[in-house]
């Protein structure tokens, strides 16, 4: 069986980590042929080609995938996919991301390529932007879901969006979890001297915010709400671990607004340093407005840390009020404090809620057993082809 995946750039993503993870866990299949096809990782948030640099022959890079529209670009890079996939001639083309998304399931259907399975880690279309790309994403959506053969979902409200917008069938979905290494985060600690390398004390309360420093990802509602919460409680701390476009701007509020002592920039992490950042941080803050399934809340609970989130999207079924942490509706900034502030509080709520989390991500989020679900997936696709 020869499967090839398509994702548009390897940056530190959830959804590049997923595609990794996945990729390399299908060499260890018997009798699967594994290609993965990518544009060129450029920016501040990192690359995770490393990971798949060490197989030789895995990784093929087509210089027009770009993020961006482009339509000469775009025109290259669907004729180079097309042209790849008439020669290595896959029983399957598994795509990831909106542009990859597109172009590589247009390029596969036209190579007559037999299974093309796209993965939707997030809303290429939403309320999140204007009407116009929404009307660009949703019709090349619709496009691309009529030669799809299978949909993979991160998360059930994935698939609920895009049914709701007429893209597929019910029975051509399947919610499969984006699993990760869960084992570092059971063991990491919250280790003093790690927590002084960083300036902070035993004595703070860390909330930790795991993201992108992009558009949408919330840090603007972080940065306001801090202000109202250090003047009640000043032992609080923010970590934010990523780096991105807006971190000069971010950096710039947090001055303006006197709150350098109580925010910490960790920076660029690699992937496999991300548990020893959890493991020193009491609450993991996520106010996304646009995720499928937010990995860094699955992370903080593997680690035993409650959460607190926004309702969008796919975050609602992990941070669970009253069981795993607090939900808060979009813009409820009173609402985020509140939250932040009685976690600070209430030692005995914090342990109660991740200890519930770590059950919940221990079942949902097993890496092997996300491998294995895709797996099966392409035998029982395939077996209908045939």
């Amino acid at each position: 069986m020869r499967v090839v995946h398509v994702i548009t750039r390897l940056i530190i993503g959830g959804a590049q980590e997923n595609t990794v993870i996945t990729v390399l866990g299908l060499l260890k299949k018997p009798g699967v042929e594994v290609k993965l096809i990518t544009g060129p990782t450029k920016g501040p948030e990192g690359s995770l080609e490393e990971k798949v640099l060490g197989y030789p022959g895995l990784l093929i890079k087509v210089p027009e995938l770009v993020r961006p529209m482009h339509p000469l670009k775009d025109l290259v890079c669907f004729l180079k996919l097309l042209r790849l996939f008439r020669d290595m001639r896959p029983d399957i083309v598994h795509t990831h991301s909106g542009k990859a998304g597109f172009l590589g399931r247009m390029a596969a259907h036209f190579a007559r390529v037999p299974v093309i399975v796209h993965t939707i880690h997030g809303p290429s279309f939403g309320q999140f932007q204007g009407l116009l790309p929404n009307v660009i994403y949703l019709t090349a959506e619709r496009i691309a879901g009529r030669v799809t053969t299978f949909f993979v979902s991160v998360a059930d409200a994935m698939s609920r969006h895009y049914l709701a917008h007429g893209i597929g069938t019910p029975e051509k979905y399947l919610t499969v979890r984006s699993g990760f290494a869960i084992q570092p985060y059971l063991e990491a600690k919250n280790d003093p001297q790690f927590r002084a390398k960083l300036g902070l004390s035993k004595t703070d309360f860390v909330v930790g915010k795991i993201a992108r420093l992009f558009k949408l990802k919330g840090h603007d509602d972080l940065i306001t709400v801090a202000t109202q919460i250090v003047r009640v409680n000043p032992q609080v701390r923010f970590l934010l671990v990523g780096d991105g476009y807006l971190k000069e701007r971010l950096q710039g509020r947090i001055r303006d607004l006197g709150l350098e002592r109580h925010f910490v920039f960790a920076g660029l992490v690699p992937p496999d340093e991300i548990p020893k950042y959890v493991g020193i941080m009491d609450c993991i803050v996520h106010l996304s407005k646009r995720e499928g399934l937010p990995k860094a809340l699955a992370q903080a609970l593997a680690a035993g840390k409650p959460v607190i989130a926004y309702d969008c999207d796919g975050a609602g079924e992990v941070c669970i009020p009253n069981k795993t942490g607090f939900l808060i509706q979009p813009d409820d900034l009173e609402g985020v404090a509140n939250a932040i502030l009685t976690l600070a509080n209430d030692a005995a709520l914090r342990l109660r809620l991740g200890s519930e989390g770590r059950k919940l991500i221990v079942e949902w989020f097993d890496s092997d057993r996300m491998v294995d679900t895709l797996y099966e997936l392409y035998l029982r696709l395939m077996s209908q082809k045939a």
